[in-house]
Parts: C-alpha cells; sequence; structure tokens
C-alpha cells in the first residue's frame, strides 16, 4: 500500500463519496430516505452547515471517506464513513477516524457522536479505538438501522485530539 494522504473534498470526489457509503449500506442493511438526502447532496447537508468530508487517497483511488456535521457549536457527528473493501482491514478508517476527530477539534467541537449498528463489530471495534464510548440512544434518530449511539468528548484546550491508543503502529499518513 502507498502512503495514505487525507483531502478535504471537493465535487470530484462527489462519485466516490456516494459509491463507497452505497456499497456498505447496501451490504448490511438498505439506503433510508436520510441517506439518499444526504449522499445526494453532500454539500448542502454537510458542508455549507458547517462541517467537513475528508477523503482517503491512495494515490489518486479514493480509498475512503467521512463526513462530519455540525449539530451545533459544540457537538458534531461522524457520518457517511465508508472504506472501499479492497482497502479494509489495512488501517484506513483508523486514519480516517484521527483525521475527522482531529478537524472537530479544529472547529470547536467539544464533543462528536455518531450513530452505527451493533452488528457492525469491526466498525465498533475501531470507534473504540479512537476513543469513542456509548451513550444511550434516542429513539427519534434518523436511520432505521441505528442501535447504538456513541461520543468522545474533545479537550479543546489543546485544540488538538488524543487518545489513549496512539501507541499503536499505523499506515504511513500524509495529512
Amino acid at each position: 500500500m502507498q502512503n495514505i494522504s487525507v483531502v478535504s473534498y471537493e465535487a470530484k470526489y462527489k462519485s466516490a463519496y456516494v459509491s463507497l457509503n452505497r456499497a456498505w449500506i447496501e451490504k448490511y442493511f438498505r439506503i433510508e430516505p436520510a441517506d439518499e438526502y444526504v449522499l445526494q447532496n453532500p454539500e448542502e447537508t454537510i458542508i455549507d452547515k458547517g462541517g467537513s468530508i475528508l477523503i482517503a487517497l491512495d494515490d489518486c483511488t479514493a480509498a475512503g471517506v467521512v463526513g462530519l456535521r455540525k449539530i451545533d457549536n459544540d457537538v458534531y457527528e461522524m457520518i457517511k464513513m465508508a472504506v472501499s473493501e479492497q482497502y479494509q482491514g489495512k488501517g484506513i478508517g483508523y486514519i480516517l477516524g484521527k483525521a475527522i476527530i482531529e478537524e472537530a477539534a479544529k472547529l470547536g467541537a467539544r464533543k462528536v457522536i455518531l450513530y452505527s449498528n451493533k452488528s457492525l463489530k469491526p466498525a465498533l471495534s475501531l470507534y473504540h479505538k479512537l476513543g469513542f464510548t456509548e451513550v444511550p440512544l434516542e429513539p427519534d434518530n434518523d436511520y432505521i438501522r441505528s442501535d447504538i449511539k456513541m461520543e468522545l468528548l474533545l479537550d479543546n484546550s489543546t485544540s488538538s485530539y488524543r487518545n489513549n491508543n496512539e501507541n499503536r503502529q499505523e499506515p504511513n499518513a500524509v495529512f
């Protein structure tokens, strides 16, 4: 594997953002109306509202994507994280997760939340590795498939993100 670079979303990455997310959602669940709207309108639903989308590139190939949706000035939601099947198990999710949490810290977030499904064991393991912990799930969240909510509290006094698992060896990444 080449060095992975993480870049900010541009319109040229929309097809990768959509196709990578569709692939994992359709593999395990079904596309819901909320998915369709966010996938077809990433600028309007995420970026224009103060969030961010990051793309992991292996040379010029999109290996993974992740979004950060602003909920309010203190809370952001990590959404639409997907890694291409050919890159799974190679640390791309960890690289993207760290990068989007760093992005949240730069934007002033005090907390990052996410919604997932308990059947997605590798994803939940990744979220724990990034420092997320389970919190009570509201009954009225956006997705039928969501049966777990997690959060990560950020200490913005240093304006950077660190967690207890950072001593692990990960693939080379260029941010």
